[in-house]
């Protein structure tokens, strides 16, 4: 796009970022929070934003709900720098097979908004798929610890897990999932209201933006999570609030959620904004509880499994990432990439320790 290009507005010649509405205000504030760790962190945040806002086929920009005066914005006669990635995804997408489940999914679906409310959909379908999806990625941690070949990948080989440590963090974990999540749960009805989030199976996005969308997600969780919970592993507050999360020093998947009721609210707060920013339809809702329950207890399990998939995220942080904070209590406070760690400084303690690892390898 040479200089003299700019946006075209229907009823104003010209168009800033700061005269665009609260949302999109707020859009540029999180880019340029994150444009500062990393450049992969500023290419998902602008592509994000372009996807939420734009119709790529027709280069237009959809009306911007709650903004006045203007009806729709285009493009003059080239095509944005981003368009080559939307179609990169359409052309991906375009050469995989069919989805052989696409049609028992939809039949499933449409069961499911015919025979429910929409307050039952998103109150007790969010709570079921939030308890199923808990315990199913718990359960392979759960197995690994009968099986003695696996015992070979648990970080922390002398802290084996007990029944008692068990059945302690389960007691907790149903008192937060059904007197503190639960109430929260409750609203989720009342927020697709309030924002016109759509239900039905022909608007909801494909599998492309619905992992871009929980990468967007990923992204502002992980910032919101690294200044709260370095925060609360200040010396004056630590001791209140965060110290039951570190009640066990060699994690396990099902603690992943065990934590103070103030932690659950204000951490789990982070959940939210990108939901806020994001959320086009009620299956990003699942989609998003769904990425975020498999990191946290990924990186909870204490067992770092060769060929995780996971690792194949960008920066993404991993088991062993957190588990040396839960041994160590000092250090490596985000949730789920490492770049603000990296840029703090914070994770100096678990690179001085993961090299001394590497010295005792070589001896």
């Amino acid at each position: 796009m040479t200089p003299r290009d700019h946006w075209s507005v229907t009823r104003k010649p010209t168009v800033s970022l700061l005269s665009l509405h609260a949302p999109c205000q707020s859009w540029c504030s999180l880019y340029a929070l994150t444009s500062v760790s990393s450049s992969l962190s500023q290419w998902a945040f602008a592509a994000l934003l372009y996807i939420k806002y734009i119709d790529v086929p027709s280069l237009r920009w959809t009306t911007l709900k709650g903004t006045e005066g203007i009806d729709t914005m285009e493009i003059n006669n080239t095509a944005h720098i981003l368009g080559p990635a939307y179609l990169a995804v359409e052309y991906v997408d375009s050469m995989l097979p069919r989805n052989p489940f696409q049609e028992p999914l939809r039949g499933a679906w449409d069961y499911m908004l015919n025979n429910y409310t929409k307050f039952q959909i998103a109150t007790w379908g969010s709570l079921l798929v939030h308890e199923v999806i808990y315990f199913l990625f718990c359960l392979p941690g759960f197995i690994f610890q009968f099986i003695p070949f696996m015992q070979k990948y648990k970080i922390q080989q002398d802290k084996p897990e007990t029944w008692e440590r068990q059945w302690k963090c389960f007691k907790m974990l149903m008192f937060s999932h059904f007197c503190i999540q639960l109430p929260m749960i409750c609203g989720t009805y009342y927020f697709t209201e309030f924002f016109s989030i759509p239900y039905d199976w022909d608007s909801m996005p494909r599998w492309p933006y619905l992992l871009g969308q929980c990468f967007g997600c990923a992204v502002i969780e992980d910032t919101w999570h690294y200044f709260l919970h370095r925060i609360f592993h200040h010396k004056r507050l630590y001791k209140y609030i965060h110290k039951v999360h570190h009640e066990f020093t060699s994690p396990f998947g099902m603690q992943a959620e065990y934590a103070h009721p103030l932690e659950t609210v204000i951490l789990g707060t982070g959940f939210f904004i990108g939901i806020m920013i994001f959320c086009n339809h009620v299956m990003l809702l699942w989609a998003w509880v769904a990425f975020r329950l498999l990191e946290t207890i990924d990186v909870h399990s204490g067992y770092d499994i060769p060929l995780n998939p996971l690792h194949l995220i960008p920066f993404y942080a991993g088991t062993r990432f957190h588990d040396f904070h839960h041994m160590n209590f000092v250090g490596n406070y985000a949730s789920t990439f490492t770049w603000w760690d990296k840029l703090f400084g914070t994770d100096w303690q678990y690179n001085r320790y993961q090299s001394k690892q590497e010295e005792k390898k070589t001896q």
